[in-house]
């Protein structure tokens, strides 16, 4: 039997128009502004203008991640569907994918299967612009500090202390380090410079974080682009570019409205990575959807210990927001290759790699009930080569916890597929306790909330600081920035810093090399190990097999 690639199910769907969706969603046509058919961007003031009560956040994360995959988005639109399916009103919050997965390895994020966002193809590639906008909005900022600097450096800006890099959505490494400004004294003040991927500029976090388009040039305004002599921030307000960025993010702004395959609402806007920056999709998107839903369904990047730790100690601290339950999605694959086994073997049945693989799940389930105090369902998004021995084995583990299983098969199933994880979740809202709070408290010095973090979340044995790092902490604090939260940008596969280390490692320590503030976001990353903000394609980019045809239809995308 052969099986449909995800984009010739995407491509098979009979799409109903936006205004459908909009309709089902509860958006009066006043507020949308239409993108073709399929796609809309909807005015931000609907939210102050629709006096409706918010529904019930669901944050949707997952275990470390693996080759073998865990479908955390997927099983996001399966669940969403699924809501739908009993009856209740939900509507999906996700993010945008980047170029630089889609043309590398680790593909799109529209779901898969029977559980898509669509127009799929659209989405993974340049879907309204709003990365294109926040990019020129980024190197429009470059743009002015260089030009500051040519034009006579009134402000004393000591060109060995720019942190401001110009970016590009694509994974680029021969743009990591370049030197810039050659040609003589007419083209620019020669110095080294480097690029990031657009998903981790400080725009891409600063738009995400943003509540209004007054909020907006707050924060761009506050944007630290370099130090002068004397070591005194200088920040895009004082280069007065906060209001043409603004401009150019004005409509990027505004959330983009689309459809799951089964005609549940999906706002689908923002998109920073987790392992290098918040991995949120926007609060506007969030609020919107919460607006506008009983529930909202939203996830967040990578595993529990980036995406949904960012989500809950930075998103949702900001923003007030009280997640009503969460679902950490695993693969019985991935929990075997966690537990030692190649992925060529992971079809296999293997009870005893399972088992030592299963501490990487109960380890973010403990984290997600304990250290946040958040009702809790693990969703097993099912492998037709899972073994009813090893469903119920990853049940009775996680029942010692006192948290459910549900199977997921919202990939070949659709919405039919997600029922029993959303009449799960639906049971958690109406009855499971609720305590939520932070892993970590803000009124602790930068090393404190460090340690918290890994010890709170990594279970680790604590952080160590470069000589480097503490004096940057000691530099961020003096400047009256050491009451941020932390973005921590790790390895995803690992709870540590060292991504080989699998499954639930004990012992280590998190060696943090650098600290700089995004004190437009309102947060202060720390880059652990060998994190970098500009990835690399693969040997094989999944760029080579994508194409188009004489009419125009995308083929080879996933």
């Amino acid at each position: 039997m052969a099986f449909l690639t995800d984009i010739e199910i995407a491509q098979s769907c009979q799409m109903k128009h936006i205004r459908e969706i909009a309709a089902v969603a509860g958006v009066d046509e006043k507020y949308l502004e239409l993108y073709g058919n399929y796609k809309a961007k909807v005015d931000y003031n609907l939210l102050s203008e629709v006096d409706a009560p918010d529904g019930k956040l669901i944050l949707v994360t997952a275990i470390s991640p693996t080759p073998a995959g865990e479908g955390k988005t997927t099983t996001s639109v399966g669940l969403a569907d699924g809501l739908r399916k009993i009856g209740k009103k939900s509507v999906l919050a996700l993010r945008e994918p980047s170029l630089g997965p889609v043309f590398g390895v680790k593909g799109g994020a529209a779901g898969g299967g029977y559980a898509q966002v669509v127009p799929m193809e659209d989405i993974n590639l340049h879907f309204t612009g709003d990365f294109h906008a926040i990019g020129a909005a980024n190197n429009l900022l470059a743009a002015m500090l260089d030009n500051h600097i040519q034009q006579g450096n009134r402000l004393g800006i000591d060109v060995k202390k720019i942190t401001w890099k110009r970016c590009v959505d694509m994974n680029d490494r021969q743009l990591r380090n370049v030197i810039d400004g050659l040609g003589g004294r007419m083209q620019g003040v020669p110095r080294e410079d480097g690029f990031d991927i657009t998903v981790a500029s400080e725009v891409m976090a600063v738009f995400c974080m943003s509540s209004s388009i007054t909020d907006l040039k707050e924060r761009l305004s506050k944007i630290i682009v370099a130090y002068t002599y004397d070591d005194k921030p200088v920040t895009a307000g004082d280069l007065k570019a906060a209001g043409a960025m603004a401009a150019l993010l004005k409509d990027a702004l505004k959330p983009n409205l689309v459809q799951t395959l089964e005609g549940t609402p999906a706002f689908i806007h923002g998109g920073p990575f987790a392992n290098i920056a918040h991995g949120c999709n926007s609060i506007m998107a969030t609020r919107m959807a919460m607006k506008l839903g009983d529930y909202c369904v939203t996830e967040a990047g990578f595993g529990a210990d980036l995406g949904a730790e960012k989500f809950l100690d930075i998103k949702c601290r900001k923003a007030g927001l009280v997640p009503s339950a969460v679902v950490v999605v695993a693969t019985v694959r991935a929990l075997k290759h966690h537990g030692g086994v190649v992925k060529a073997e992971l079809n296999n049945e293997n009870l005893e790699a399972l088992e030592r693989g299963l501490p990487n799940l109960l380890r973010h389930v403990a984290n997600i009930t304990t250290t946040y105090q958040l009702p809790c369902v693990v969703a097993i998004n099912r492998f037709p080569t899972d073994t009813e021995a090893e469903l119920a084995l990853v049940r009775e583990k996680c029942r010692e916890l006192g948290v459910n299983v549900a199977l997921s098969e919202v990939w070949g199933k659709g919405g039919d597929g997600g029922v029993e994880l959303a009449n799960e979740v639906v049971r958690l809202c109406e009855t499971a306790e609720n305590g939520f709070r932070y892993a970590y408290e803000l009124d602790t010095t930068i090393e404190q909330k460090l340690e918290a973090i890994v010890k709170n979340v990594y279970r680790g044995a604590g952080v160590a600081l470069t000589p480097a790092a503490k004096k940057q902490a000691q530099q961020l604090e003096a400047l009256g920035f050491g009451g941020y939260p932390i973005c921590m940008a790790k390895t995803q596969y690992s709870f540590s810093d060292d991504q080989k280390l699998l499954g639930a490692p004990e012992g280590f320590t998190v060696t943090v090399r650098n600290l700089k503030v995004s004190a437009g976001a309102g947060f202060i990353v720390a880059l652990t190990g060998d994190i970098m903000t500009m990835p690399g394609l693969p040997k094989v980019p999944a760029a080579e097999n994508i194409d188009v045809t004489e009419d125009g239809r995308i083929v080879g995308l996933f």
